[in-house]
């Protein structure tokens, strides 16, 4: 019986075994191939039988494609899932701390566990490989295709073009052939009559529409007291049409909007929005405009002053124009294609950049009028090709050999093709980066930060030598910039991309890229659900009636959520959100109505960013802790949200953003999350306690603390030495605090940013030897003596900011030869502040200067004449002696300022005026009284 047992073992048993050893034994190196065989087989998707599916006009063979396609898709995601579990695995068997024979059972415990996980994997893998090898054989078989040519459609073969760092090179140059519409446009809105007129511009997708709006805006602006831009778009919805306009109108004057915005009825907005224009000279632009009935819902919160006012249009539907026709006064510009010499001059410069010579184009002219000709003269489709030909060698051969490529899909108009081949000329992790712009509304402006941490938990973004994940991401943002299929809608400091959009024909383009591809589904009312079907990887949920019912066999493969609806989101619906996508990386409720977190959030182990910004939580559950994967997690929802305990377990997360956080609950383990590269705004405990455990996070490049009191300072400089790799620091005092002496000894070589709220025992010396400092905000600083000559020594010193209370002297003397390089200079409630000399050689790089509420200051400040390169003076609450001094209608001191293209003024409201008249009162009594 023995032997029998035995023999049986030893041929039945024994054999299995060893094969699970070997399975076990050989997992990690086949994860690793079959994560290079995803890579080579997502090209070949996306590439070689996407081109086959997208060549194929009979609808038949086309619809079996696109099964076949979906199919390949859907065992690419099976890949990936496998390889997450993979790794998930890997991350959770480290062994937990405690007594040690507690520990050697669960060590033991958790070993059998892992290695019954691993088992599955290893099987899943075979299957996965098994699926792939069918699946791509039979396509090939039946969808033969040719390996592609073009190496810049490869990763491996990619090579990065010398990116164009300059701001000049963002901002609007496509107005090539517009001199003569700008003039005109600019009479319209400038002279004439004085009842209110609407302008319109109309024309086809392409032709610059937005562009030229723009640029006529930017240089008409200071003739009027009130401006607003809003971009209109699909789909329209007039309340929050409304609710944008009033938010706009309220910002433009410095002033936040009315707190119950949100919750306004139309007539409410109307109202308000007739009250700000109530007797202003005003010009309003509303950029792409779809809906016939836009006049009729605008015109009754568009006051007519009888002074002036203008309300400029962009539409490429003519049917909007004669509805604006119904107000009484109206013009319309109808923008057409560019001349062959304008199309010729703008393809040179977005193609040869700053090396352009007409002389060395001479050879390009032949094939450049080919070129434009098939673009039929467009300027989104000559830019676009324009940046296309730059990452090109530079030779009429190959210019003509690319020419020729624009003759397929004839059946295609010319943007469409232009855009697509702009497209199909992106490495795959480009493709994939721009596509996520889909996710977004039509019209969307994203913040930059916002949409590279995005990608960074997509896995769009590998490392490459030397440089981390962010700076990587960087570089594909500003490639896709370069590359004119992404647009920079405003800033930051250093003329960095701070937000970003793309154009409503990219748009179009992207969205039909996505079709049947399983990118992405849009559930809101216009696509409802139809952009795609099958498997899906990504969802945008923009109401809060979709429906989570329906079947769950393709939840499994969904990876990221982008929730955009303003509606109440009830518990129960963001518990089954949950319950039902359990692999999401990136989960981000926008902007939703959210009050309650579902407990089982925890239940998400796989996600790496996860945003609550602008909702209206205002706690986090203690289940946060399992999401051991979590990189980003943003909670900016404008209330103070205490931190569980719990969240000290998220050893990856690197950016830990709210408004603001309390660390009461934090305070001696903060210092576990040791990745941490960014964090704000952290509420320093009563006891400063947790300023000490700040030193443990060493890989801070973002702090930003508040509520921290003068016996603090020791502590906290001392934490601050630690953190080399700091760029940004915001600190600000607890109210009422004493004041504070801030030594810091480390170098900080890195940083580039510096807001201080706080009152300043002096002025830190140590700012002086930042060399890489771009921008300085004092605030409550509370300084008789600030060293203007040592700061305006500072090399690369772009923004200047002396807010509240910062300064206490009577006198600013900005002398020859300082700031060389400052571009922003703003000066707030400086209350002492009674004088400012500017010498001839000082600030002569100044492009913008504020003056905000200086009461004592009752002139322009002398020299302001010599800022030439001064684009921007914004001059908000300042005394009426100060007003009347630069009046253009007799100031004496006017001529100083005229050659200031855009001033903007912003004067007391009639209740601050009569204030005024009680203060002049009670000063002539000798009674201190302060309005500001």
């Amino acid at each position: 019986m023995a032997e029998t047992a035995v023999s049986f073992a030893s041929q039945h048993v024994l054999p299995k075994l060893l094969e699970t050893v070997k399975m076990l034994r050989d997992l990690p190196k086949e994860v690793e191939e079959v994560t290079d065989e995803l890579k080579s087989f997502e090209v070949y998707i996306n590439i070689d039988a996407n081109r086959v599916a997208e060549a194929e006009k009979d609808r038949d063979t086309s619809e079996r494609i696109r099964k076949r396609l979906m199919r390949l898709r859907e065992a690419a995601f099976r890949m990936e899932n496998v390889i997450d579990d993979y790794v998930m695995i890997c991350d959770a068997n480290q062994p937990e701390e405690g007594p040690r024979c507690a520990a050697l059972l669960c060590e033991a415990v958790e070993f059998i566990k892992t290695q019954i996980h691993r088992l599955q994997i290893a099987y899943q893998i075979q299957d996965v490989k098994s699926l792939v090898r069918v699946e791509r054989d039979g396509f090939k078989k039946d969808f033969p295709t040719e390996p592609i040519s073009n190496g810049s459609s490869g990763n491996e073969n990619f090579t990065w073009h010398k990116l164009r760092m300059d701001p000049l090179f963002f901002k609007q140059d496509e107005v090539v052939g517009f001199e003569g519409p700008i003039q005109t446009l600019k009479k319209w809105l400038t002279e004439g009559r004085k009842e209110r007129t609407v302008i319109s511009i109309v024309g086809m997708a392409g032709l610059g529409k937005t562009t030229l709006g723009k640029q006529v805006f930017d240089t008409v602006d200071k003739h009027f007291e009130c401006h607003a831009v809003v971009t209109v778009s699909r789909p329209y919805d007039v309340l929050r049409f409304l609710r944008e306009l009033t938010k706009k109108l309220y910002r433009e004057s410095k002033e936040e909007p009315p707190r119950d915005v949100a919750t306004m009825d139309r007539m409410s907005l109307i109202e308000e929005i007739r009250n700000r224009l109530c007797n202003k000279r005003y010009v309003v632009f509303f950029d792409d405009v779809w809906e016939e009935k836009f006049w009729d819902d605008i015109e009754s919160a568009l006051i007519d002053n009888k002074n002036g006012s203008r309300i400029l249009i962009t539409t490429r539907v003519e049917k909007v124009v004669d509805f604006c026709k119904k107000c009484l006064f109206f013009e319309v510009h109808k923008i057409k294609p560019l001349s062959k010499e304008k199309s010729l001059e703008l393809l040179w410069r977005k193609a040869f950049g700053y090396d352009f010579d007409e002389r060395c184009t001479k050879d390009y002219k032949e094939v450049g009028l080919d070129i434009v000709r098939k673009c039929e003269c467009l300027p989104l489709a000559i830019v676009a090709i324009g940046s296309l030909l730059s990452t090109k060698p530079k030779s009429p051969s190959e210019w003509g050999r690319f020419s020729k490529n624009l003759e397929s899909n004839p059946e295609l108009d010319s943007v469409k093709k232009i855009l697509s081949l702009s497209y199909d000329d992106l490495p795959q992790n480009l493709r994939s980066c721009l596509l996520y712009f889909g996710m977004y509304p039509e019209d969307c402006t994203v913040k930059s930060g916002r949409l590279i941490q995005q990608w960074i938990a997509e896995g769009f973004i590998r490392y490459e030598n030397g440089k981390t994940l962010k700076e990587v991401a960087e570089k594909y943002l500003m490639e896709l910039i370069n590359r004119s299929l992404v647009q920079v809608s405003s800033f930051s400091t250093g003329d960095r991309a701070k937000e970003c959009r793309v154009h409503d024909s990219i748009h179009e383009m992207i969205r039909e890229k996505m079709k049947n591809t399983g990118f992405c589904e849009h559930s809101d009312d216009e696509h409802n659900q139809s952009e795609s079907s099958g498997i899906i990887r990504r969802l945008t949920i923009a109401k809060s009636s979709y429906d989570l019912s329906g079947p769950s066999e393709g939840s499994q493969y969904v990876r990221s959520i982008l929730i955009l609806t303003k509606e109440v989101l009830s518990e129960q619906f963001s518990r089954a959100l949950l319950a039902k996508y359990t692999r999401l990386k990136v989960l981000d409720f926008g902007y939703a109505r959210l009050t309650e977190i579902p407990e089982n959030l925890g239940s998400l182990i796989h996600l790496k960013y996860l945003s609550f910004q602008s909702t209206s939580i205002s706690s986090l559950p203690k289940s946060i802790g399992n999401l051991q994967n979590l990189e980003t997690l943003d909670i900016r929802t404008g209330m103070r949200i205490e931190l569980p305990k719990e969240i000290t377990k998220l050893r990856k997360l690197r950016c830990l953003l709210g408004k603001p956080l309390s660390s009461i609950s934090v305070k001696d383990s903060l210092g576990s999350i040791t990745s941490l590269e960014k964090m704000h705004v952290l509420l320093i405990d009563p006891d400063g306690v947790v300023v000490r455990e700040l030193a443990k996070l060493t890989k801070l490049s973002d702090l930003r603390v508040s509520d921290v009191k003068g016996d603090h300072a020791n502590t906290l400089c001392a934490s601050i030495n630690e953190m080399p790799l700091l760029e940004r620091l915001h600190i600000s005092l607890n109210y009422g605090a004493r004041e504070i002496d801030l030594h810091i000894s480390s170098s900080l070589s890195e940083l580039k940013k510096l807001h201080l709220c706080a009152n300043l025992k002096e002025f830190p010396n140590w700012i002086l030897s930042l060399e890489n400092l771009l921008k300085l905000s004092l605030v409550d600083s509370r300084l008789t003596n600030i060293p203007l000559i040592s700061l305006g020594n500072m090399p690369n010193l772009l923004i200047l900011s002396f807010g509240p209370r910062s300064f206490e002297g009577e006198t600013l003397h900005f002398q020859n030869g300082g700031f060389r390089k400052l571009k922003e200079l703003k000066l707030k409630r400086l209350y002492q502040l009674s004088s400012i000399f500017i010498d001839s050689g000082a600030l002569q790089s100044l492009e913008k200067l504020e003056i905000f509420s200086i009461p004592q200051l009752k002139t322009v400040p002398s020299g302001i004449q010599h800022l030439e390169k001064l684009q921007v003076l914004d001059i908000l609450r300042m005394p009426t002696e100060f007003q009347q001094s630069i009046d253009p209608n007799g100031g004496e001191d006017h001529w100083m300022i005229k050659h200031v293209p855009h001033l903007h003024f912003v004067t007391k409201n009639r209740g601050l005026l009569k204030i005024q008249e009680l203060a002049n009162i009670l000063a002539s009594q000798r009674c201190a009284f302060y309005l500001y």
